[in-house]
């Protein structure tokens, strides 16, 4: 089924908007941070498993790291964006990818991307 998902969650996308202009020094000015609510998203967590015996792992097997999100299709995202996923921030990591059309029923699937909790 594509999405957007009727019991999906929304997820806000954090973008930089264009730069207003330059500083005295010539450097480019840093443009408003954008938000933009995208819902209908399924967000499922994205686990780390710890080298058996070592210091990461006391007692535990695996780490949440983040999240996997499936947005509904044709949604814009870039690996420069952050997003906020119930209410934690995280960066987006590595390259969106969008599943294209279905051969079968020409449905178009979703854009999936890994996010990154921000630490520090």
């Amino acid at each position: 089924m594509p999405g957007p998902y009727p019991y999906g969650e929304t997820v806000v996308r954090l973008r930089r908007g264009p730069s207003p202009g330059r500083d005295p020094r010539g450097q480019p000015i840093t443009g408003p941070l954008l938000e933009q609510p995208v819902t209908g998203c399924v967000v499922a967590p994205r686990q780390s498993t710890p080298q058996v015996g070592g210091d990461e792992q006391q007692a535990r097997d695996t780490v949440i790291v983040g999240f996997t999100v499936y947005a509904p299709a044709g949604s814009d995202w870039r690996t420069t964006d952050q997003v906020r996923i119930r209410g934690e921030l995280c960066e987006i990591t590595g390259e969106p990818g969008d599943w294209g059309r279905n051969p079968f029923t020409g449905t178009r699937g979703p854009v999936q991307f890994a996010a990154d909790r921000v630490t520090g």
